[in-house]
């Protein structure tokens, strides 16, 4: 019978990448923290790593370990106390006749073409809006956990997609794209509030949305989802935040 189940986190290695320009903060460079090996990290290990910061990009576990910043806070919703607000209630109601159905890590023409228009219109110089297929594949389809794919659909027409990994805790949103061009819609908070039932139907209390950055107007909506959980000095606790003005996710 495989130990791999049985592996703690001892048995891995951890190493930090060189500096590379920051993603989210002008002007500064950030370094990774990666977990390797990769084959090591089975769905069981890296529900472990997610408890002390890391997520993934493909099979590449990582957590922000910069040299002279520590804005990066990862943050999880605390499922059992969350009640929408208003504007959120809207969201909920204006895209709730969505078809939703799950897949596994599919790879589909139509996918990266709505990845490709969300790049150049959302995230245009962002350092992924010239992906190609291949780099594509490698950051949202390559998994060595247990993750999903989620389509949304109007009138049979792929609106958004989402990748989900499954936790012992609860579910990791991995990434999200959707169609950039539809004037007032709210895909990326509708799939928030998505994944949050989702948590309720599985009865798993937390959903991981990766990192917040107080500074980073991309990274302000999370705050508008509460209650909200950071995980600071290696505890995890209440982040009161205020609510943000933006809602960069819509």
């Amino acid at each position: 019978m495989s130990l791999l189940h049985d592996i703690p986190l001892s048995a891995l290695q951890f190493y930090l990448t060189a500096p590379y320009p920051c993603s989210y903060l002008a002007d500064r460079e950030a370094r990774s923290q990666v977990a390797t090996p990769s084959f090591l990290i089975t769905a069981q290990v890296y529900a472990e790593l997610v408890q002390h910061g890391f997520r993934r990009s493909g099979t590449f576990t990582y957590r922000p370990r910069c040299d002279n910043c520590r804005e990066c806070v990862p943050v999880r919703i605390a499922i059992a106390g969350f009640a929408a607000n208003r504007s959120q209630r809207r969201s909920w109601k204006q895209h709730l006749g969505l078809d939703v159905t799950l897949h596994t890590l599919e790879d589909r023409a139509e996918y990266f073409d709505l990845y490709q228009r969300y790049q150049n219109q959302r995230h245009r110089d962002g350092g992924m809006d010239n992906d190609n297929p291949g780099q594509y594949r490698n950051f949202l389809l390559q998994s060595h956990v247990d993750s999903m794919l989620v389509e949304f659909r109007e009138a049979g027409v792929l609106r958004m997609v989402s990748i989900i990994d499954v936790l012992a805790d609860g579910l990791s949103s991995v990434y999200t794209f959707y169609e950039p061009e539809i004037a007032g819609s709210s895909f990326g908070i509708f799939n928030v509030l998505w994944q949050i039932e989702l948590c309720r139907k599985l009865e798993l209390p937390y959903l991981y949305l990766g990192y917040w950055i107080k500074q980073s107007r991309k990274m302000a909506y999370k705050a508008n989802f509460q209650p909200l959980h950071g995980l600071l000095q290696g505890t995890w606790r209440p982040l009161n935040l205020k609510p943000s003005a933006t809602d960069e996710q819509r």
